[in-house]
């Protein structure tokens, strides 16, 4: 005979003899309603879709809220609506200007909204990108914000399967996942080239880091350097993430191979961490080596020399990607699922 646990006598007994839980006494929708002097269906929808109600009235019934200490019920408004009110963000690394101003707007923006978002970070691996999306996606965000748009065949699979809105950013493709805010990184090694070229530097040396958009702009770079016939771009690698140390570090190990008039770095940390190498060296920057970077940072215009770089806009990446996704959230109809967000080659003194 089975011997289930659940049916023991003794086990009967314990459970029906538990005394109920007393009531709770915490705040209830319609105490907010009756504090603001407003409908309860009112306060419902300023809670959960203020977009669509009036200002003032969203106000009046968070004042209420505060007021009354009432902790809206997620779960059930997720429930009822079909929404979480959660947005799943996929980041490479957080300690990176370029990614933190972009988060930052996304978030702001969102917010707007009524969303909040769930932020993980993958260290530039594909598998731990499969991983963490999995496990968002089992707290049933209403989107996914995506960084790049290099994933592996079990990461597009479960997005596929979860069937909600994406939108992929940092980068430019034809075939986005669903929807796409970035740029062409190859477009900027080919202008970065161009400009260099026409500024007669003809002997270039490259820091750089291992990631996929990196390599893009290197792409872009090199080809661009060949068509003028110079075949030859002597690299030094860095790992991830990029710093100060590893610039100084990088540009010792490149001027051990050979002489260069510019130095091509892929972010401006790299470039910032050159030029302070090739000053204690004894070297002028440009006059004796030039050096590049990429992304434009705070402190790339503020420095001495100041950094000749590639811009973006990085904060306008993460409004136009919150933008789409909450409107593809709210079934607002758009025509722009792909947005090419551009850059611009900022001359400066470095350069």
């Amino acid at each position: 005979m089975m011997n289930n646990a659940l049916t023991h006598p003794a086990i009967i007994t314990r459970l029906t003899t538990v005394k109920s839980p007393k009531p709770s006494n915490a705040p209830t929708l319609e105490d907010v309603a009756r504090h603001a002097g407003l409908s309860p269906m009112t306060v419902s929808r300023a809670l959960n879709n203020p977009q669509v109600v009036r200002p003032k009235t969203v106000e009046k019934v968070m004042q209420a809220v505060r007021a009354t200490g009432y902790i809206p019920n997620a779960l059930a408004g997720g429930l009822a609506s079909r929404r979480s009110k959660l947005i799943a963000v996929v980041v490479p690394q957080i300690n990176n200007n370029m990614f933190v101003d972009t988060i930052q707007a996304l978030s702001d923006e969102l917010a707007l909204r009524g969303y909040h978002i769930l932020l993980s970070v993958t260290g530039y691996s594909e598998q731990t990108e499969a991983d963490l999306v999995a496990t968002l996606l089992s707290r049933r965000p209403d989107g996914v914000v995506l960084t790049g748009i290099h994933h592996s065949a079990e990461m597009k699979k479960i997005i596929f399967n979860a069937a909600i809105p994406v939108v992929e950013i940092w980068d430019l493709t034809p075939t986005p996942l669903d929807m796409l805010v970035g740029f062409s990184h190859e477009k900027v090694g080919q202008a970065t080239a161009e400009y260099l070229l026409q500024e007669g530097y003809r002997r270039p040396g490259l820091l750089w880091t291992p990631d996929r958009r990196a390599d893009q702009r290197k792409h872009g770079l090199s080809e661009t350097f060949k068509r003028q016939g110079i075949n030859q771009l002597p690299q030094i690698d860095v790992p991830l993430p990029a710093s100060l140390a590893l610039g100084r570090e990088g540009l010792t190990r490149l001027l051990a191979d050979g002489e260069f008039d510019v130095i091509v770095c892929s972010s401006d940390t790299l470039a910032q961490g050159a030029i302070m190498e090739a000053e204690s060296r004894g070297l002028t920057v440009p006059q004796d080596i030039a050096v590049i970077g990429f992304g434009d940072l705070d402190f790339a215009a503020s420095n001495r020399p100041a950094i000749t770089t590639v811009s973006v806009d990085r904060r306008a990446i993460g409004q136009r990607a919150a933008m789409l996704l909450a409107d593809r959230i709210e079934h607002i109809p758009r025509e722009d699922a792909i947005i090419d967000i551009g850059f611009h080659l900022v001359k400066r003194q470095s350069a």
